[in-house]
């Protein structure tokens, strides 16, 4: 990362994750590598955290098979990281936090119960 040194350190493979977001119709997947990718922009400092821990929780998710209730419950704190965010500095960051947006919602209606 050029602003904030953004090693996210998710404790899940991103290249699992990249590719079953590439093989499946996964919106967790999905989402997991749409906030991955934000970490090859510069994003402001701010941001920065708030998709961090975003990242770290989006990725678990992928990388888990959990039941529906503790995906729901995840995904909902997802959400509100990702409505810390504003805005990041970078317009292509911008478009990937707002696919994520996007994704969250579809798979929070995907889990509920």
């Amino acid at each position: 990362r050029v602003i904030g040194g953004r090693g996210r350190g998710g404790a899940f493979n991103s290249q699992r994750v990249l590719r079953r977001a590439m093989s499946d119709d996964d919106p967790l997947a999905d989402l997991a590598a749409a906030l991955r990718e934000t970490e090859s922009y510069p994003v402001d400092r701010v941001a920065n955290r708030w998709l961090g821990e975003a990242t770290a929780v989006a990725g678990d998710l992928a990388a888990a098979d959990l039941p529906d209730e503790v995906v729901h419950e995840r995904l909902g704190h997802v959400e509100h990281l990702l409505s810390n965010v504003d805005g990041t500095g970078s317009a292509e960051a911008d478009k990937l936090v707002e696919r994520a947006k996007t994704l969250t919602e579809a798979a929070i209606e995907q889990h509920q119960n």
